[in-house]
């Protein structure tokens, strides 16, 4: 391991890489000639040359007989792979807007909690309040990144009726001490992937329950799920596959009844528990917390209704899963 603490470099491969670049009509006859029926050629090339084909291309493989050949089933249509690339689309928006809400939430919870009961604004430079010390220096070299990036920055322009100074630009035009800015300030500089990180290094177990509570969770089951939103939210920003895409990270299945869950016997079979729906039942369990009114289960189920068996199949969905009580409730 380098003295940074990085993990070292992996070898590169060996081969190489010798694939030509092909036109719009050469990728089309490739896929024709490997049996996708393709009614119309200029909507196909249309599509191609709007999304691409190395980012359509993975939405082919649920229609392919095997991966090795790439060769279609019969009856296989350009149309399905568009269709499924849309739903696709559609469901990174609906789960954004989950993801949003609970970061939201857990910034809003993590900044409250800890300014008010140690009654610092400035909490976060106390490392005392930190278990690894390493990653609480990692935490404040951010911070001090951003404030220098935004002083190197040209000025925000001056205030008037449209256009208002961010609160940091304020903040570090008018104060100059503390040199870091407050709690509210600092967690807005933060990713979703970093806001995880310093929750997870408080050294109270009192403030990470206050924290998950906030959240309608308990701390070991909010340490659990924030890390897969935080992966959910990287691949909905970059515009990646969801439907049916391995995360790596997955939601632990509570066992406290103090936490919003699915009511049916084996709910979430273990099978299912390495696919996206438990990510769901994490997100509306969430929302059920912190906007109890919100439409986005309705959303949801808008969504999953118009598709097959074998796409919900795959996403882990059970064929009946809005008769549960935890989804019915909100579907009403």
């Amino acid at each position: 391991m380098p003295h940074d603490g990085r993990r070292p470099t992996r070898p590169r491969g060996t081969l190489q890489y010798t694939k030509p670049a092909l036109s719009l009509d050469e990728l089309i006859q490739r896929l024709s000639e490997r049996g996708l029926n393709i009614a119309d050629r200029e909507r196909a090339a249309h599509h191609l040359r709007h999304i691409g084909y190395y980012r359509l291309s993975p939405y082919t493989i649920p229609f392919q007989r095997s991966r090795q050949s790439h060769l279609f089933r019969a009856g296989a249509r350009f149309d399905d792979v568009i269709d499924l690339y849309v739903f696709d689309r559609m469901l990174r928006l609906v789960v954004i807007d989950a993801v949003e809400r609970v970061e939201i939430a857990l910034r809003a919870a993590l900044t409250d909690h800890m300014s008010t009961t140690y009654d610092d604004p400035h909490w976060y430079v106390d490392g005392g309040h930190f278990r690894e010390s390493r990653h609480h220096a990692g935490l404040l070299k951010l911070v001090r990144a951003t404030i220098d990036d935004r002083l190197r920055g040209a000025p925000d322009p001056g205030q008037d009726s449209l256009v208002h100074r961010s609160a940091l630009e304020h903040y570090l035009t008018t104060y100059r001490t503390p040199e870091l800015p407050p709690s509210w300030l600092m967690v807005e500089s933060l990713t979703i992937g970093q806001l995880s990180s310093a929750y997870r290094n408080l050294k109270s177990r009192g403030d990470r329950t206050a924290v998950a509570a906030a959240l309608g969770l308990t701390a070991p089951v909010l340490e659990s799920w924030i890390q897969t939103f935080a992966r959910v939210r990287n691949i909905c920003a970059h515009h990646g596959r969801l439907w049916n895409v391995g995360l790596g990270v997955y939601p632990a299945i509570p066992s406290s009844s103090t936490i919003t869950w699915l009511e049916a016997p084996d709910s979430v079979p273990e099978r299912s528990r390495q696919r996206l729906y438990p990510v769901l039942v994490s997100l509306q369990s969430v929302l059920s917390c912190v906007s109890p009114r919100s439409s986005w289960a309705a959303r949801l189920r808008g969504l999953m209704s118009e598709r097959p068996p074998m796409n919900l199949a795959v996403m882990g969905v059970p064929p009946h899963w809005a008769e549960d009580p935890f989804w019915s409730r909100h579907l009403a």
